[in-house]
């Protein structure tokens, strides 16, 4: 099997020389690139598996990239940032983001969250290779790990196709935060458990016709949510 190759972007030579020791031992390729725009080139030129992003780089900040990254393409996203408040990491996830680490941090974390993301694009497919919901309105295609909305790419981030695919694979069960946190982050996330309501309505704005009254992800208030596209 090809190695899977990381793109990291951050301006800071130590941070890039130490990630790039560390994911390489792990058994990764490894680019690096030091400004946003090389960032945007480098995605086009290599297809990364994942882009490891620091918010704070000159010429066009992570934010940005995140923003124009997501506008074309689902390429997992871990951001570093500097930035310790609650309402920075959700802006983050907001955008586009599949997980989000603060500096300083312990690069074996960074390692270990890449190979969960990446792992994450690969497991709990739906029953069907492609499922059709409510006469063609939405589609679910496990095998590209695409979904269409009335015909068109939605464009899904890939924890958002992992959201989806969850609630496609057990279309009327009823899931809890911490179900869905477990199911799309692994047991071992440490984050705000509402992390997930960031994620949902980033969702729902892709695949719904009104996100303020969802057909396919609803809520139950107290409970959780659960999917409603399959037909009665």
């Amino acid at each position: 099997m090809a190695k899977q190759t990381i793109l990291i972007a951050d301006d800071e030579p130590k941070i890039v020389e130490m990630l790039s020791l560390y994911l390489e031992k792990a058994g990764y390729d490894v680019v690096s690139v030091f400004t946003g725009s090389d960032a945007l080139r480098m995605v086009e030129e290599i297809r990364p598996s994942l882009v490891v992003l620091d918010l704070m780089l000159p010429d066009v900040p992570g934010e940005e990239v995140c923003s124009i990254l997501r506008s074309k393409s689902s390429v997992p996203i871990l951001m570093l940032t500097a930035k310790h408040k609650d309402e920075d990491r959700l802006r983050g996830l907001s955008i586009g983001a599949d997980d989000y680490v603060t500096k300083p941090f312990n690069p074996n974390e960074v390692v270990a969250r890449v190979g969960a993301i990446l792992r994450r694009t690969l497991d709990d497919h739906p029953l069907a290779d492609r499922i059709i919901y409510r006469d063609g309105d939405l589609i679910l295609d496990a095998v590209k790990q695409v979904a269409y909305k009335n015909g068109v790419n939605a464009d899904l981030t890939t924890t958002e196709y992992k959201l989806l695919a969850t609630f496609g694979r057990y279309p009327k069960r009823l899931f809890s935060r911490e179900e869905l946190i477990e199911r799309i982050f692994g047991m071992d996330f440490r984050g705000d458990i509402r992390t997930i309501d960031a994620h949902i309505k980033n969702l729902r704005a892709k695949i719904e016709d009104d996100p303020r009254h969802p057909i396919y992800i609803q809520t139950i208030y107290g409970m959780g949510y659960r999917f409603g596209g399959y037909d009665e």
